[in-house]
This record gives C-alpha cells, structure tokens and sequence, in this order.
C-alpha cells in the first residue's frame, strides 16, 4: 500500500519473544539504540510486517520499534478476553528488555486506544505522543459501527468476505481509491487470506475495546493529566470516525495539536504516507535539541 514500498524486507536489527501471562509477544527492533526510538503501533487488522513499506521513512532519522498485539502476527493467537492496558505492559516490557528508557509513540486507528492508555499509564517514559483515526469520547455512530463489525465477524466465511469489501470501501479516501483502484482488490484479498482462520483475533480485539470505552469516565482525569506533546492527525475524509469527533480529543489532552489532511480517509499513513511521516518526523525533532541524548539507559 502507498507510494513507498520496499524492494526487499528490512531485516531488524534485533527481534525477540516477551513472556508475558504465559504467552508470547513477538517484537522488532531496527536501528543500533544511539537515536531517538519511535514505537509503531499496529492498527487492529496489523502485524509488525505491515510497517515495511513505510520504514524508509523513518529510518533515516529514529529507531523503530514494533510489536504485535496478542491476535496479530508473530505474537499469540489463544481465544481468550484481550486487554489494552496489558498491552501496553507488553510494551514497558519490551523496552525495559532493550534497556530504552524513553520513546516517541505513534498509534493508528486501533492503536490508538493502545497509545492514550501507554500514555495514561506510563506516561514517564514518552517523548512525545502521536495518534490518527481514533477517539477519546463515548460516540454512538462508533459504537453502532464496532457492534456492526462484530456481527460480520461472527456471520461465518461469506459474512466476513463481505465484511472486507465493506471494510475497503469505508476506510480510504475518494483520492486514493481513485489511484490505487487497480490494486485495491489484491489489498483486500490479502486481508481476507491472512484472517479468514482467524477471525476469532478480530473479534477478542475488538472486544477489548468495551472494557476501554466502559473506563473512560473512571480514566478521563489520567488522560487529562497526560502532559506530554501529543500530536492528533485525521484526515478530512475519515468516514469511520469523523474529524470532529478526533478534534474532541484536543480539549482532553492539555498538550495537544490538531492536523487535518486533505484528501485523506481513516487511514492517512496509507494514503498520503509522504505527508503523514514527514509531519510526524518534524512533531518528534521539536524538543530534541534540549534532551541532547537518546532516550537509553547506561
């Protein structure tokens, strides 16, 4: 997807499994921890592979961390009850593994719930904090759309195939549908293939959102106390969760700015990926000069 594919896999740097509640949490690490790190959070239908096109874009600058959610990629798939606060401990996990004191975090769509709670939670060891196609506020169209999800989950084979072809005509904008018309059949294939024996993953993700939106009142004052430069892209033709509804997330977080991209949908990474990086590269820089040094333990 998007104008900036690799020829070849980047191969990380270093990647490992984290024991964690008796499973396995399957990360990547690509650079040699003398920069700055940015931690990649997955979207919901994600794995750490899905990033590979985009890492020139950032490699130039920063570390890159990544990871997957128990239900995606290298990481467990048990059909259990997932929780989004025990994955962002998966995560203090991972960086106290790698000694990395201090990171950027980015989070898209569904990672976007994983980040605010990171930052709620361990928000000592963030640089910064970025987020795109997400909310912070009981939305009843998001609720309708969640629940409408999970029925095409649960509809068996035919009602999950259906579900992707809704799903690709939700999430992009008019102008990328336009130009990657040829090659949006074969991306929705390719999400069809890599789920179809495992759509019991999409539904634990996504039910772990309700324990999320259930807390959100009990969590607002840990999220209003959030305090560290946060950085809130949508795209202006986000059908999933629209930009007014993102923008509400200003008056939470107390550090917060706002970026609308034209001609973009709900995932704008994809879809304008020049302008998507290059603003958050330029986000993560502000500051750097007075840290002076990476954020690495001795």
């Amino acid at each position: 997807m998007g104008a900036h594919r690799s020829r070849q896999k980047i191969e990380p740097t270093r990647c490992g499994l984290l024991k964690a509640d008796r499973r396995d949490v399957y990360w990547e690490y690509f650079g040699q921890q003398d920069r700055e790190t940015v931690a990649l959070l997955n979207g919901l239908a994600m794995s750490t592979d899905s990033w590979q096109s985009f890492l020139p874009l950032l490699l130039d600058e920063y570390d890159v961390l990544l990871y997957d959610y128990l239900g995606q990629g290298q990481s467990s798939r048990e059909n259990e009850a997932y929780s989004i606060p025990r994955f962002c401990g998966y995560l203090k996990g991972i960086l106290e593994t790698l000694s990395i004191s201090k990171i950027h975090l980015m989070g898209i769509s569904y990672g976007g719930f994983v980040a605010l709670d990171f930052a709620r939670l361990y928000q000592e060891r963030l640089f910064s904090l970025t987020i795109s196609g997400i909310l912070l506020t009981h939305e009843e169209l998001f609720r309708r759309y969640q629940e409408l999800s999970l029925r095409f989950y649960r509809a068996g084979p035919e009602g999950f195939e259906l579900y992707t072809y809704y799903l690709y005509e939700k999430i992009f904008g008019e102008r990328f549908v336009r130009s990657a018309k040829d090659h949006l059949e074969s991306m929705r294939q390719n999400f069809y293939d890599r789920y179809q024996d495992h759509v019991y993953c999409l539904i634990r993700l996504t039910e772990a959102q309700d324990p999320f939106f259930d807390a959100l009142d009990e969590n607002l004052p840990g999220y209003q106390g959030i305090e560290i430069p946060a950085l809130i892209i949508t795209g202006a033709e986000d059908r999933v969760i629209l930009p007014r509804v993102q923008q509400k997330i200003c008056a939470i977080l107390s550090n917060a700015r706002w970026q609308e991209i034209t001609d973009a949908g709900h995932v704008v990474y994809v879809e304008n990926p020049d302008v998507f990086f290059g603003n958050l590269k330029a986000f993560m820089r502000e500051g750097a000069a007075s840290r002076g040094t990476p954020g690495h333990d001795p």
